[in-house]
C-alpha cells in the first residue's frame, strides 16, 4: 500500500525541477548569445576605406570629357582651281609669317584672268561706241529741231500774209484756217522732235550706266582673281606649326579645298562633351576644373556652349587660365569637372563608392569597435568630396567603401587587431 509523501520530499523535488528549469533556461539564452556572437557581421578595416567628416569647401560639379587641341588654328584653303605644283613645307614645320608652304599651277587661272581682262574691254568699247551714238542722235535731232523752227517760223510769217490779204479782201478765210493748222502740225512735230530728244538722251545714258556698272563688276571681279593668282603661292600668315598639308602633288583641287592647317603649340583650349540632360545647368562663364595627368590639375572657364546637339551630346569650350601649362598636349583626352555650385564652410567626407548618388541615403560611422548604420543627407558633391547636411558631425569617421551588402543591418562589428 502506497504512503503519501511527506511534505519535506515534495519540497526536495520542487526545489529540484525549478533548479533543473533554470539551469536549462541558462544555458538556452548561453547557446543564443553564443550563436549570435558566431554569426554575428564583423568587418575587416584593412578592408574598407573611411573618411573623417571636416568642415572646408564643397564644389558641385557635372563630370564632363574634353580633348585639347591649338587655342589657334589657322586653316589655308585653295585660292583658285588649281593643281598643286610643290610642297615647299611638310606636316610638323615650324613657319613664321610669310614663309611658303604650297605652289599651285596657275596656267587654268591665268586664262580665267585674261577671259575677264577681254571681257571688262568689251564693256568699255561699248560704253565708248554708246556715247557715240549719243552725241550723232543728239546732234541729228538738234539739226532737225533746228530745221523745223525754220519751218515754223516760216509759216508764221505766211499766216500773218494771209490775214493782211483777207483783211484788204485779197484772200479768204479758207487760206487763213489751212495756214494756220499748217502751223499748228509743225509746232506739234517740234514738240515731238524734242520729246524724243529727251527719251533718246535718258535711254542711251541708261545702257552707258548699266554698261558702266558691268564694267565695274568685271573690275571687281578681275582685282579678285588678281588677289588669288598673287595667293597662288600658299604662304603662313601667322607663326605656329604645320599640323597638316596636302603633299599629293599634282593632285587637282578646287577653290575653297583645305591645303594646309596651321597651330599655335603653345597655347590650347578644350573642347568638352557631356550627356544633353546637364544642358539646362551649363552656361557660358561657369568655372572648370580640368583633370591632368596624375594629380595635377588646372582651371578655365566655360567660354561658349554650342546651340546643337548631336545623339544627344552638349558640345562647349573651355578656356584655360593656363593655355601654355606644360602637361597640355594636342588631341589629349581630359577629364573635366564643370562647377555648378558651392559652399565655403560645410560638412565634407571625401567621396567613394558608398555615395550612389540620392539626396538621402545610409552610411556607416565607426563608433569604437562598432560601425553604426545613419541615414543622412546628401549635399554638394564632386570628384573630391561630399557635403553631408545632417546626422554627421565634424571629426567622425564615417565608411565610404560600398557597404550595399550590409544595408539590412543597423551595426557591424569592426575587427580591431
Amino acid at each position: 500500500m502506497d504512503r503519501e509523501l511527506s511534505d519535506i520530499t515534495k519540497r526536495k523535488r520542487k526545489i529540484r525541477l525549478i533548479a533543473f528549469t533554470g539551469i536549462g533556461l541558462l544555458l538556452l539564452l548561453v547557446l543564443i548569445w553564443g550563436l549570435r556572437k558566431a554569426f554575428e557581421s564583423r568587418l575587416d578595416p584593412r578592408q574598407i576605406l573611411t573618411a573623417v567628416a571636416e568642415t572646408g569647401p564643397v564644389e558641385s560639379s557635372v563630370t564632363a570629357t574634353g580633348e585639347v587641341i591649338p587655342e589657334f588654328e589657322q586653316v589655308i584653303t585653295s585660292p583658285i582651281q588649281a593643281n598643286i605644283d610643290e610642297v615647299l613645307k611638310s606636316a610638323g614645320s615650324r613657319v613664321e609669317p610669310g614663309n611658303a608652304i604650297l605652289a599651285l599651277d596657275r596656267s587654268f587661272a591665268l586664262l580665267d584672268y585674261e577671259k575677264l581682262r577681254q571681257e571688262k574691254e568689251l564693256k568699255e568699247n561699248g560704253i565708248t561706241k554708246l556715247r557715240l551714238e549719243l552725241q550723232k542722235n543728239s546732234f541729228d535731232l538738234q539739226i532737225t529741231d533746228s530745221i523745223k523752227a525754220l519751218e515754223i517760223l516760216q509759216m508764221e510769217t505766211e499766216l500773218e500774209d494771209a490775214k493782211r490779204l483777207l483783211q484788204i479782201g485779197g484772200g479768204t478765210q479758207e487760206e487763213v484756217d489751212l495756214k494756220a493748222n499748217k502751223l499748228k502740225m509743225a509746232r506739234l512735230e517740234k514738240r515731238k522732235l524734242e520729246f524724243g530728244l529727251g527719251i533718246d538722251r535718258q535711254q542711251t545714258e541708261t545702257s552707258i550706266r548699266e554698261l558702266q556698272l558691268q564694267s565695274e563688276i568685271q573690275g571687281s571681279s578681275l582685282k579678285t582673281m588678281e588677289e588669288k593668282l598673287q595667293r597662288a603661292n600658299v604662304v603662313a600668315s601667322r607663326s605656329g606649326v604645320i599640323t597638316w598639308v596636302n603633299e599629293n602633288l599634282g593632285t587637282a583641287v578646287n577653290e575653297g579645298d583645305v591645303l594646309a592647317r596651321i597651330a599655335d603649340l603653345s597655347r590650347f583650349k578644350i573642347v568638352g562633351t557631356c550627356s544633353n540632360a546637364y544642358a539646362e545647368r551649363i552656361h557660358a562663364g561657369m568655372p572648370v576644373i580640368v583633370q591632368l595627368n596624375g594629380d595635377e590639375r588646372t582651371e578655365g572657364t566655360v567660354s561658349t556652349v554650342r546651340p546643337t546637339v548631336e545623339n544627344n551630346i552638349l558640345t562647349f569650350e573651355v578656356k584655360l587660365d593656363r593655355p601654355d601649362h606644360p602637361q597640355l598636349r594636342p588631341n589629349m583626352r581630359v577629364e573635366i569637372y564643370i562647377v555648378t555650385g558651392s559652399k565655403q564652410a560645410a560638412v565634407r567626407v571625401a567621396n567613394g563608392p558608398a555615395f550612389n548618388g540620392n539626396p538621402t541615403q545610409a552610411l556607416f560611422v565607426i563608433q569604437g569597435d562598432r560601425a553604426v548604420r545613419r541615414t543622412v543627407q546628401v549635399g554638394l558633391s564632386n570628384f573630391d568630396f561630399v557635403e553631408i547636411e545632417q546626422n554627421i558631425r565634424e571629426g567622425e569617421e564615417v565608411i565610404i567603401s560600398d557597404m550595399t551588402r550590409y544595408e539590412h543591418l543597423t551595426q557591424l562589428k569592426i575587427n580591431r587587431p
